[in-house]
């Protein structure tokens, strides 16, 4: 049987339960999913994208099938080097679609072999994203029931190094 290898391409910033929703789901329809860690574009980090690469490896330690990989061109490039023919997005809310179906539409004339497939977040889970989940933990709050255990532990460390709070 022919391995199915699909891509999950985002900035990470960090990593979040809705991630890994999607991650997991996606194992039920590819062998294996490499998780490519793109540059944040207008973003403002947190992590670097080795932390990131990093951070990510240690949540999915337990899942062989999932890699982690780092990018900082095209991912339709990275798509073409690597052999791949899908690219895994996860959608939050309707007003993720709009931005995401002009993105798959774009990166289909740049790569007509790969497909995107969108998957939604879980319901508990779609008002996550990373920049929520940064700004939360800046101000104080419990970030616990949103991202993996790591993710909690490197934040305080970062936050311990910076010495604040």
């Amino acid at each position: 049987m022919k391995k199915r290898i699909a891509i999950y391409p985002g900035s990470f910033d960090p990593i979040t339960n809705g991630h890994l929703d999607i991650l997991d789901r996606s194992l039920k329809l590819f062998s294996e999913i490499v998780v490519v860690v793109a540059g944040s574009g207008r973003k403002s980090p947190l992590f670097t994208p080795e932390e990131r690469v990093e951070l990510i490896r240690d949540v999915v330690a337990d899942r062989p099938q999932i890699r982690v990989d780092q990018w900082s061109g095209l991912i339709m490039q990275y798509a073409k080097e690597h052999h791949v023919h899908a690219v895994v997005r996860g959608l939050r809310a309707a007003s993720d679609f709009e931005y995401e179906f002009m993105m798959s539409t774009m990166n289909k004339e740049l790569n007509p072999d790969v497909e995107t497939v969108f998957m939604m977040t879980a319901q508990n889970l779609y008002f996550v994203s990373s920049s929520m989940i940064k700004e939360l933990f800046l101000y104080g709050g419990d970030i616990s029931p949103f991202v993996p255990p790591q993710v909690v532990e490197r934040l305080e460390a970062k936050r311990k190094k910076a010495g604040t709070r």
